[in-house]
């Protein structure tokens, strides 16, 4: 395996295990103990729920480094390549650093079976404790209990929200996902949750492990005004902030929870309000409810993926009108419900143009068009994602908007042809 690049060790990585998705701590756990990564820095925030992880995750990383202090990000999926993954003080991690991650995991994994996501979560373990940053703030891959990430045992765990995704693997009801998302508590330690639905189940698991919960709209909140707002926590306030650069209503919840979590690990880290402005005016993150302007017309990206997500998309579209038609590129991936995305977004969608996803989880082109016949939706059905760009770009005219939704995997390769 020596020599190989990041793409062949990805590659072999995928065809490893005999499955895609194999829930479960105890292997990766053994090679992270061998690997000795367990914690990954001095402090750790875990992050994890539904939807706005990815955005809590950023907002975090923002504001400590505006502070001043060395993070150390783990996210996934990727958009356009596989080291934004991993994000050590603002900058991506090298093809190079990649490779020599994965070695060293080979080197010493012995017979454990890893999955693809199990290789990832470790090489993000090892080479942020091989940076030694301050601060390690984690995105949970897939629920949360049993998700290769909780093998770190958190300082502060947030659950952004709770909805209806990956029902296969965590149930099929709010309060068994919950259960399964707050598996990242720990006893005696800051919890937060950040939505004002809050399933019972939440609540229930921080008491019976003696996690300490803060909840948006009970324990902490924001106050909206015309041009900014104010965060309100338990003996904390902070006026005057600036709305977060990611575009979206949703966001200024998602600051808020970023923000409470901030405050349950005082004092182990101080952010000043200045600090919080600066992070919230240089937060990045590509494809939620991304805007492109491009010869005349509007481009937005967002990787909504799940009926939550397509209700804020709709929210925001609606915010947002336009005095042109509304086209929107889709493709969700077989486990997605497709029904229920196409259903939430119908009233802001004008004409849809749905494309395929290859691999073993893609849903076909047919097979969504055949979701949109059902909803009579109308559809312009297509065989690939770059034929659904041009597609929706020459039906576009000048003032229509092409917003382009569903899985990573429709948003990454869209932002690199827009780009």
């Amino acid at each position: 395996m020596s020599g190989w690049s990041l793409d062949r060790w990805l590659e072999w990585q995928q065809g490893l295990h005999p499955q895609g998705i194999e829930l479960g701590l105890e292997r990766v756990r053994r090679v992270a103990e061998r690997l000795d990564i367990l914690p990954p820095a001095p402090l750790v925030f875990t992050v994890g729920g539904t939807n706005g992880k990815g955005s809590v995750v950023a907002m975090l990383d923002a504001m400590l480094r505006a502070a001043g202090y060395r993070v150390g990000r783990f996210t996934s999926p990727h958009l356009r390549r596989y080291s934004e993954r991993i994000v050590l003080d603002g900058q991506e991690v090298d093809d190079a650093a990649l490779v020599a991650a994965f070695e060293r995991i080979e080197a010493i994994r012995q017979q454990e079976l890893l999955t693809f996501f199990e290789w990832n979560a470790l090489a993000a373990l090892l080479l942020i404790k091989d940076a030694g940053v301050e601060v390690a703030v984690l995105e949970v891959g897939l629920g949360g209990r049993l998700d290769a990430v909780n093998i770190v045992d958190p300082d502060v765990a947030a659950v952004v929200s709770i909805g209806l995704d990956h029902c296969d693997w965590l149930g099929s009801s709010l309060e068994s996902i919950g259960r399964e998302k707050a598996g990242i508590f720990r006893a005696g330690r800051p919890a937060v949750f950040g939505s004002r639905n809050m399933p019972r189940s939440i609540l229930t698991s921080a008491t019976d492990i003696g996690a300490r919960l803060a909840r948006l709209g009970v324990d902490y909140d924001y106050v909206e005004g015309p041009e900014d707002w104010t965060f309100v926590g338990p003996g904390c306030r902070r006026e005057g902030l600036p709305v977060p650069a990611l575009a979206g209503s949703i966001q200024l919840a998602n600051a808020a929870c970023a923000l409470a979590a901030l405050a349950a690990a005082e004092p182990r880290v101080l952010v000043s309000d200045e600090a919080v402005r600066a992070g919230l005016l240089a937060v990045d993150l590509p494809g939620r409810f991304q805007v492109i302007n491009r010869n005349g017309r509007q481009w937005i990206l967002d990787v909504a993926h799940n009926p939550a997500a397509a209700r804020v998309l709709a929210g925001n579209l609606a915010g947002s009108p336009v005095r042109g038609r509304t086209f929107a590129v889709v493709g969700l991936l077989q486990d997605k419900d497709a029904g229920g995305v196409l259903e939430t977004l119908r009233e802001a969608v004008d004409v849809w143009v749905l494309c395929e996803l290859a691999g073993a989880r893609g849903r076909s082109a047919a097979a969504l068009s055949a979701i949109a016949t059902d909803l009579g939706l109308e559809h312009v059905e297509v065989a690939d994602l770059q034929e659904a760009l041009r597609t929706a770009e020459t039906l576009a005219i000048e003032g229509d908007r092409v917003v382009v939704a569903g899985s990573f995997h429709v948003v990454g390769p869209a932002l690199a042809w827009l780009e």
